[in-house]
């Protein structure tokens, strides 16, 4: 019988998404417009590297890789092979000051809103800014270890998550092969691991989360009826020693909350936990190798770097770190929803 964790909607959420997902995108350009005047500055300054750009406007290197990258998905700029930037011409025309189409009066309604004030930190620190530019003096990172903020964060992962997992399982099904125990390395709700175990009859999880996520996760697994196939492990992913008895790794919605100290890390107890043929699964959104989109990517990223210390990364910055660590490393594949992943298998 099939669970009904395997039954599929049959219209694609990608819209609704992308309008939750670009929520930060219109501040992050907003600032760059009205605090920096950016695109003005850029016209003086032709083929400017990516250091003099950031160093000039005091602006830090994950914040401005993200900034970078939004422009350049948005055609506002291009960057050559040597990192160096020049303005488009839409950038030239409606976006530089002295221009008779200069846009910038359009933008000033939101110069005083809070996402766009956050933006502003974040680019000038590097660090996040306050869960969805709340008052309550927490980033992300920090609100996740308050019970009713998990649940509330977890509740609201866990309905996007139903769909990711469902169309992830589908998509690994031909890769997973003789493998059976898959470890869900800061599994949120367990949606992944749910829902690829109900798709994949051979295949068991355990869910790696902290408290006091843990304890949602036992909640949601028995309410899926799959306590026999699905446990969960109480830990933290950076500082405890993960379960051994697994042959494939999944991190689902996890790199891109950290910045490339924290990535390295998690691939690094990902290439000690696997032996030989394990399978390590990237899912995410990802960015293009060259940055200069999808643009929904890029826009989701604005929304990431604001309220997290991570980013979208590409699947060449993953790829580049998990090569010397012993991986082979498969191409991306797409999913739904502008989402996909992609697989590394321990030599």
């Amino acid at each position: 019988m099939t669970h009904p964790l395997a039954q599929s909607p049959s219209t694609s959420p990608t819209l609704l998404l992308r309008y939750r997902d670009r929520q930060y995108a219109a501040d992050l350009i907003g600032a760059a417009i009205l605090e920096f005047d950016l695109f003005s500055w850029l016209a003086s300054n032709p083929g400017v590297d990516t250091k003099t750009l950031l160093g000039n406007f005091g602006i830090a290197d994950r914040p401005g890789d993200v900034l970078l990258t939004l422009c350049r998905a948005m055609d506002l700029i291009e960057t050559d092979a040597n990192d160096c930037h020049v303005l488009t011409a839409m950038g030239r025309e409606h976006l530089v000051a002295s221009s008779p189409w200069f846009l910038g009066p359009y933008y000033k309604p939101i110069a005083d809103s809070p996402i766009l004030k956050d933006h502003l930190k974040v680019l000038r620190s590097g660090k996040p800014a306050n869960w969805q530019a709340k008052n309550d003096g927490s980033d992300w990172h920090a609100s996740m270890l308050k019970p009713e903020f998990a649940r509330s964060f977890t509740d609201m992962m866990n309905c996007r998550g139903l769909s990711f997992g469902q169309a992830l399982a589908k998509s690994l099904a031909p890769l997973v092969g003789s493998r059976k125990h898959l470890l869900d390395v800061g599994g949120g709700s367990g949606i992944y691991s749910a829902t690829i175990v109900a798709a994949l009859d051979q295949v068991k999880a355990t869910v790696l989360e902290q408290p006091p996520v843990d304890k949602i996760v036992r909640q949601e697994i028995a309410r899926h009826e799959l306590e026999n196939r699905v446990d969960v492990v109480s830990g933290d992913m950076f500082t405890d020693t993960w379960p051994s008895n697994v042959d494939m790794v999944l991190l689902s919605n996890v790199l891109h909350d950290w910045g490339f100290p924290e990535v390295t890390q998690l691939l690094q107890k990902t290439a000690a936990t696997l032996s030989s043929g394990g399978l390590l699964i990237i899912h995410e959104a990802f960015i293009n190798d060259d940055k200069t989109g999808p643009l929904p990517v890029a826009e989701y990223s604005a929304l990431l770097a604001n309220i997290t210390q991570g980013k979208c990364y590409s699947a060449k910055e993953y790829r580049d770190l998990l090569e010397p660590l012993g991986f082979d490393v498969g191409q991306y594949q797409d999913t739904i929803a502008d989402r996909g992943f992609m697989t590394a298998i321990k030599r």
